[in-house]
């Protein structure tokens, strides 16, 4: 088993493209994002998490939203150009990901998926994003993220 302060593949992707974060680390019981952003004395706002959908024709998309937020599938589906989306059943996540649920991150997996970013990011200087392992998130800023990941901004969540 891994030292808990080893560096993830994130990470290391990240630093191997001069890309800054800050890396953070929190009990590896907690998976529920709310309690996650707690744990890290953020605002939900500011953290993120990372669902993985198939669409009807079996293509996966990638959607990055706050922790306290519900994706809106329909909004999803018309943001990426697909008649609908699902999200995938947990035990397809790691082989098609290289991520376990609560550790998935939209860096270094193991293709690039068309990944989307809910709208407020936009508005933030810095939010954070699982850093590839349960108990381990960055906080990065959200527009070198977008370019790095070539993902886009978009109204994605359950509301608006």
């Amino acid at each position: 088993m891994a030292k808990k302060n080893d560096k993830t593949n994130v990470m290391r992707i990240l630093d191997s493209k001069k890309i800054p974060y800050t890396a953070f680390e929190y009990s590896e019981d907690l998976t529920e994002g709310v309690l996650i952003a707690e744990a890290l004395g953020e605002d939900v706002k500011a953290v993120f998490k990372t669902l993985v959908t198939e669409s009807d024709k079996k293509e996966h998309f990638v959607f990055v939203i706050p922790v306290a937020e519900t994706l809106d599938l329909k909004a999803a589906a018309r943001t990426v150009g697909v008649k609908s989306v699902a999200m995938i059943k947990q035990k397809e996540l790691l082989p098609l990901t290289g991520y376990i649920h609560g550790g998935c991150s939209p860096v270094g997996m193991k293709k690039p998926f068309k990944t989307v970013i809910h709208k407020t990011a936009e508005n933030l200087e810095e939010f954070y994003v699982s850093a590839g392992r349960v108990g381990r998130q960055i906080k990065i800023n959200p527009q070198t993220l977008c370019d790095f990941i070539n993902a886009r901004f978009a109204d994605i969540i359950v509301g608006e």
